[in-house]
């Protein structure tokens, strides 16, 4: 209620709201309970994804094994999170169409073969770096016309 005394108290509250925390999905950088925490809530979503857009052959349910998978399900949530719980942004009148095409673009990266009869098989171990790859790449970057080219742009000065 306004205050007689006090003209201001009859102006809007132009205070911001408080924003949401932006909240990054760097599963390394999480502690481990909030990583359990996020992957419970990852898990939800992908649940839900499997049953709405019937991807219940596409993603297995022992994803959340796989890293590759878990990662582009945190982008796809990410985004989806932003698309449909977030405010709009300006010219985005198609946002929620962009975000089903790139679930679409995203299929074949969650598809996994090896568990697609609902066993789980372990992806094949990463292949320890080649004795002296490391010297090797250290001598490509100091020698490969790659990385020591001087720099050039195709298209001359001022119509770039």
């Amino acid at each position: 209620m306004p205050d007689p005394g006090n003209p201001a108290s009859l102006w809007p509250d132009l205070t911001p709201e408080p924003q949401p925390e932006t909240r990054r999905w760097v599963w390394s950088a999480m502690e481990p309970d909030e990583r359990q925490e996020r992957l419970r809530e990852l898990a939800v979503w992908v649940d839900w994804l499997r049953t709405t857009f019937e991807l219940h052959n596409t993603v297995p349910r022992c994803c959340y094994r796989h890293p590759p998978v878990v990662e582009h399900l945190t982008a796809l949530y990410a985004g989806w999170v932003r698309t449909y719980a977030g405010d709009q942004a300006p010219g985005r009148d198609l946002a929620e169409a962009d975000w089903i095409s790139t679930l679409h673009a995203f299929l074949p990266r969650l598809q996994l073969t090896a568990c697609a009869t609902g066993r789980h098989q372990a992806p094949p171990p990463v292949p320890s770096p080649a004795p002296g790859a490391e010297d090797d790449f250290e001598v490509f970057l100091y020698s490969s016309p790659a990385t020591t080219a001087p720099a050039w742009h195709p298209v001359p000065g001022d119509q770039c």
